[in-house]
């Protein structure tokens, strides 16, 4: 039964990636934990980006909007997924959400994740790059403790950098805990709140969009 749910998961994405890849839309699947700042790196995103780059969102939450609510302030049209006790997206969600949205109208597709470091890591959602984000105020050892999530990384964020000086975060060692568990993603430092490292996140997104 396990095998049989996520072989029709990974049909599914695939056939996701190649609507998604035939309306020349790169897709982003932004997972993490809660409160790592996802939303509010999403909202620096969208609005550095735009009007060049048009931007939608796919938001997956066990219940509440806030989120979508927040980064409909920034003028992209979002689609809410309410999950229930579901931890995750799968790719069957990802499709009826996108049925909602004009995908045609768009540059890229942002799927926010429901926040959790162990669900959503099985789940192909037929993105381009998966995306994790790790706060400084949640410690250096998460990629040890979660590597399947980190692993299979595209880029990895490093968020709230403003705060590390209050949290005796230990950078060096995140960055090699980051790149023992994943060697091949790209590692940006930045913070939503001062903007240090938006730029280059940006510049990053707008490359692989090309």
């Amino acid at each position: 039964m396990h095998q049989s749910i996520f072989a029709a998961n990974d049909r599914l994405a695939e056939r996701n990636r190649g609507y998604f890849k035939a309306l020349g839309l790169l897709t982003l699947n932004v997972v993490s934990s809660p409160g790592s700042g996802k939303t509010a790196l999403l909202q620096k995103t969208i609005e550095r980006l735009q009007p060049s780059t048009r931007v939608g969102v796919i938001v997956g939450d066990l219940e509440t909007d806030n989120d979508a609510r927040r980064l409909r302030t920034t003028g992209a049209p979002v689609v809410q997924i309410s999950t229930g006790t579901l931890c995750h997206l799968d790719a069957e969600m990802i499709a009826r959400a996108v049925g909602q949205c004009d995908a045609n109208a768009l540059d890229m597709l942002i799927i926010e994740n429901v926040g959790n470091l162990v669900c959503p890591s099985e789940f192909d959602l037929g993105e381009d790059l998966r995306v994790v984000l790790l706060s400084v105020t949640e410690g250096e050892d998460k990629p040890l403790k979660y590597p399947p999530m980190f692993r299979y990384a595209d880029a990895v964020v490093i968020t709230k950098t403003d705060l590390a000086p209050h949290v005796d975060f230990d950078r060096a060692a995140a960055l090699e805990n980051i790149r023992c568990v994943s060697p091949r993603a790209v590692i940006f430092e930045v913070s939503s709140k001062s903007g240090a490292g938006i730029d280059a996140w940006c510049d990053y997104l707008t490359r692989r969009g090309r």
